[in-house]
Order: C-alpha cells, then sequence, then structure tokens
C-alpha cells in the first residue's frame, strides 16, 4: 500500500520502511519550537523531569512575539525565564525583541525549516511549515519539554484528505481566500486528525506565501497538518534560505486519502468568515446588508508577510481610513518592517490614518495592541474568530485576506475590491 507525503515523512524520521494510519511511532526530530506563553511551561515541565542538557542547541528554536515587546510584569518574566534557559543551555534560535518576529513567518524565513523535516511546535499554528513540504504539528508544553531533552515525540500517524487544484487565482484573490473556502466547505473538524494534502497544477499559481498562509490554518479544519507538494517554487525559497541538504517526498500514486476534493482556483472569491467560526464563510458578493467595523487588523503569522503588506498597501494608497475605524498593520519579521520602509509602504499606511506596529502576535490572542470593548467588531486577517478571542466575549470578529481587510477599514464596513 502507497504512503501519503506526510506518511514518508513520519516513516524516515521513524526508521521505518512504511508505516499505515493509526500506528503510533517514534520519530526524530528536526525541531522543536516554543513561544513566550508556552515555552515557560515547557521548561519547567523540563526541569521536573530533571533534563540536564538538550538534543542539540541548533535544532530549538525560541521566539518571544505574543506579548512582546512585554505587555506587563507577567509577559516580562514569562520572557526572562525563557532568555535565561536560552543563555543556559546555548539556544542559537532564540529570537527577543529586535530581532525577533511572529514565529511560524520567523522560522521559514530564517531558513530553519526544509522539505522532507520533521517539527513540533508548542504552538497549534505550527502546521504553517507544511507549505515547505514538511511534517510540522503544534504539540502541547510537555512535549515540547520532552522533544528538546530527547530529540524525539510519539505520533499517532494521520490519514489524509487530497486536495487536488487547478486553475488560477483572479486578480485580489489570495491564499486566505482559498482557506477560507475550503473551511467553509468541509467544516471546522471536517479534517479531524487528518493530513491535509495539497497537490495538483494549481499549485504552480500560489505564491510560497500563499501556501503558508492556506497550510497556516490547516488546524482550522482540525487537522493535524497541512502539507504541499514542494515544487521549484519551494526549492527557490528555501535554497534562498540554507545551503543544507533536505529530502523532498511526493506521494505515491496508490497513496490512500480518506477523501479527494477538487478546487479550481479561478472560481474562488473573496471570504469572509463570520463570528464566531471559521467555517462561517460567506463570498464578500453574498454579504448584503451592511456590516459596520471599528477596527481593521492586517498582520499576524497568517498574512504578515511582505506580499500581505504590498496587497493591503496597494488598496490603501491616497485613501484614508474611514472615521471611527482603527485600523492596525503589524508587519510578520523585523525583515518585512524594514521592506516596508524601503519600498514607501509605511509611508502609505500611515498617511492612511493606520497604526504600523513593531511584530507581534499582539491582538491576535487578545493579547495587547488592539482588543476589542464590549459590542465592537473587527475585521482582521488572523486566523481564529472564537468567542472573545481578540478581546470582550460579546465583541466579534471577521476573518479576511489584506486586500478585503484594507477596504473594509476605507469603507468602515465589510466589503471587497473589484
Amino acid at each position: 500500500m502507497g504512503m501519503t507525503m506526510s506518511q514518508k515523512i513520519l516513516a524516515k524520521h521513524a526508521g521505518l520502511d512504511s508505516v499505515r494510519e493509526g500506528q503510533l511511532i517514534r520519530a526524530k526530530l528536526d525541531m522543536v519550537l516554543g513561544n513566550d506563553i508556552t515555552s515557560p511551561v515547557a521548561i519547567n515541565e523540563f526541569n521536573k523531569a530533571g533534563f540536564d542538557k538538550v538534543f542539540d542547541r541548533e535544532k530549538i528554536s525560541l521566539v518571544m512575539d505574543h506579548f512582546t515587546p512585554n505587555k506587563d510584569i507577567k509577559a516580562a518574566t514569562q520572557c526572562k525565564q525563557c532568555r535565561d534557559f536560552a543563555g543556559k543551555y546555548d539556544i542559537k534560535n532564540y529570537y527577543d525583541v529586535g530581532d525577533m518576529g511572529i514565529e511560524h513567518a520567523l522560522l521559514p524565513e530564517k531558513g530553519l525549516i526544509a522539505p522532507g523535516e520533521l517539527c513540533i511546535g508548542a504552538d497549534s499554528h505550527t502546521c504553517t511549515y507544511g507549505a515547505l513540504g514538511a511534517f510540522s504539528t503544534g504539540v502541547g508544553s510537555t512535549d515540547m519539554a520532552a522533544g528538546m531533552a530527547t530529540g524525539e515525540a510519539w505520533f499517532k500517524v494521520p490519514g489524509a484528505i487530497k486536495f487536488n487544484l487547478t486553475g488560477k487565482l483572479n486578480k485580489h484573490v489570495s491564499g486566505k481566500d482559498v482557506i477560507l473556502h475550503i473551511i467553509g466547505m468541509i467544516g471546522v473538524d471536517g479534517a479531524l486528525y487528518r493530513s491535509m494534502e495539497f497537490v495538483g497544477e494549481g499549485l504552480k499559481s500560489l505564491s510560497v506565501d500563499d501556501r503558508l498562509c492556506i497550510a497556516n490554518m490547516a488546524i482550522e479544519a482540525g487537522a493535524k497538518n497541512g502539507i504541499f507538494e514542494a515544487d521549484e517554487l519551494t526549492e527557490a525559497y528555501v535554497k534562498e534560505r540554507t545551503d543544507r541538504p533536505y529530502q523532498i517526498f511526493k506521494p505515491d500514486p496508490d497513496a490512500v486519502y480518506q477523501k479527494t476534493y477538487d478546487i479550481d482556483l479561478s472560481t474562488i472569491k473573496q471570504t469572509v468568515s463570520f463570528p464566531h467560526l471559521p467555517e462561517n464563510a460567506k463570498t464578500v458578493d453574498e454579504i448584503k446588508e451592511d456590516i459596520k467595523i471599528d477596527q481593521a487588523v492586517i498582520g499576524s503569522c497568517t498574512n504578515g508577510r511582505i506580499s500581505d503588506m504590498r496587497a493591503a498597501a496597494e488598496i490603501l494608497n491616497g485613501k484614508h481610513i474611514a472615521k471611527g475605524v482603527r485600523c492596525i498593520v503589524i508587519p510578520a519579521t523585523q525583515k518585512v518592517y524594514m521592506q516596508c520602509i524601503k519600498e514607501g509602504l509605511a509611508e502609505i499606511f500611515i498617511n492612511a490614518g493606520c497604526v504600523f506596529s513593531t511584530p507581534t502576535c499582539g491582538p491576535c490572542l487578545g493579547g495587547h495592541m488592539g482588543i476589542l470593548a464590549a459590542g465592537e467588531r473587527a475585521i482582521s486577517t488572523t486566523n481564529r474568530n472564537f468567542v472573545g478571542r481578540m478581546g470582550h466575549v460579546d465583541s466579534e470578529v471577521y476573518l479576511a485576506s489584506p486586500v478585503v481587510a484594507a477596504a473594509s477599514a476605507i469603507a468602515g464596513k465589510i466589503t471587497g475590491t473589484d
């Protein structure tokens, strides 16, 4: 019986010729990731277990991104604990204020993930790195602690769903619209503990940034991971960032998929997910009522890359956000932040009346830099719109692409573009 991409990667890292769905395996890790919220819990468990060394100082990444720059004393204490741990064990990939970024944008940018690798992270959106043909998935902080110490983790081999992509995206339609469409189609549990595997001729029309966005939100369909078949675009991206060897895995012709979805990208329209679940998706042209907004957020690990900034700036250029609307623009990394300045995008944002922030997860999780009060409504390029996700339990979050978020900020209500 043939194997999927995910199953091949897991088999290799477990030292096995093959694996099957449901099999329990122990596999060697290429990267273990934590942030300023999850790492302190992992460090406590690491110490409690009596570990006194890490498996590889170059295969652990600690990224201070959720509440940084520190929003309060507790946040500062958590970061200090991570900083001290990184210093004690000489962790190479420790990123703090000044050189940090939002973790799931930073690691690909730094060349820390490559095709065929196996990564775990104590953050649910670790599934982002499947865009590069890696198997990456979120875990709890206890698993992170064990991974830092042993370089291994237990896995239950997932089954898979195939998404066969054809066609090409239309103007002002992006990877965000694709994944919101898919989640709207299959539901938030439509891929529960499955691997979402993306293949087909349509991949050629999706940029690496589009793929990173789509893989990022695989968890919002309940998936164990999302993964794209690596191609020339993938290799060009990776080779610009690392020279270490890697291996590309493609699915076997007789690989078993529980379902197959054929999606023509040319049919995808600008899409918005309504509160309070990502599956509540509607195309912009299906929205008949005026949905006024108080805030727009453009950024996050989902849509904070330079292509996202350019897309938003194109819409905002020469315009001004509506009276009574707050628009917060957050580049995902320092490199993207600098590129925005060099290209004049920062000036466009500020002239349009936006706040232009240092990289942080901030408002996405209701942390800081954009909390909603009761009764307020936000359109956001983030990945979750659960009750209370961005602040008060009586606030609302609508998920959309940078283009739709920018257009809505200008209009003062949810709208799309031509």
